[in-house]
């Protein structure tokens, strides 16, 4: 599988990964930021969503082979890997199964343990666009108000938009497999599967993905972690706050 990847900066690798129905392209403005550390940063698209390539089949263990394929084929090594949400379950299995590739490993906002599904009215929302009849942005907008009513999550949804052909709208996402393998969105992390390497798990205070609960379970799984809260910030920390975010992440991989 190709991913699609957007590399700016010069230095040891950093590769980001999104989250659910996100793209690299959420993460350019921390990407730049980070380069400008003296790293060489890369915003990776997972297979179904932004520009990569789409295939029915869906689950992390295939997300974490294509990782694997693209530090393989880029020749990258001592990575500082960073995952978000759906990505940072990616991350996680990856660390396992490949520590060699690690030097850091950064988690945003997700345990090792299973979420319930909890996306049906967003993907509800978008198998309910036709762009036969939607010509506008404002107008897809109206359309998944009444299935998703917080605009800032409709905001994260809308950059998916894109001119297919002249006057025609479509989604970068191959909709119809997410929808198929949503259930593989939430399942859990082998209990079984250690990773010992540097690890920082990020949560938002704001945010119930990682509770004092699941302190226990990181542990085992990650012994050699930290785990830092970002104040006034939800599950989109990165985005909602971005400079206590931007701090965290470069003190822990400049250690």
């Amino acid at each position: 599988m190709k991913l699609h990847a957007n590399v700016f900066g010069e230095g040891q690798p950093f590769i980001i990964l999104h989250g659910f129905l996100g793209m690299g392209d959420n993460w350019k403005t921390l990407g730049r930021k980070i380069s400008e550390q003296g790293f060489q940063v890369h915003l990776l698209d997972q297979r179904n969503h932004g520009r990569s390539e789409h295939s029915d089949e869906f689950s992390y263990a295939i997300l974490a082979e294509d990782l694997k394929e693209y530090c393989e084929t880029n020749h990258l090594i001592n990575i500082n890997l960073l995952g978000h949400s759906m990505g940072g379950k990616t991350v996680m299995l990856f660390a396992t199964k490949y520590p060699h590739f690690i030097d850091h490993l950064l988690v945003a906002d997700i345990g090792p343990k299973y979420y319930p599904l909890h996306h049906q009215d967003i993907l509800d929302g978008l198998s309910s666009l036709d762009f036969d009849v939607l010509k506008s942005r404002n107008e897809v907008d109206l359309e998944l108000s009444s299935y998703v009513p917080d605009p800032g999550v409709r905001m994260f949804l809308l950059k998916n938009l894109y001119w297919k052909d002249k006057g025609i709208l479509g989604l970068r996402l191959h909709l119809e497999s997410l929808i198929k393998n949503a259930s593989e969105i939430g399942v859990e992390l082998n209990e079984e599967l250690v990773f010992k390497g540097k690890t920082l798990f990020l949560k938002g205070e704001k945010s119930n993905y990682i509770l004092e609960d699941d302190v226990v379970r990181i542990r085992k799984q990650f012994p050699n972690f930290i785990l830092k809260q970002i104040s006034s910030a939800g599950h989109w920390l990165h985005a909602e706050n971005p400079n206590d975010f931007l701090t965290e992440v470069l003190e822990f991989v400049k250690k």
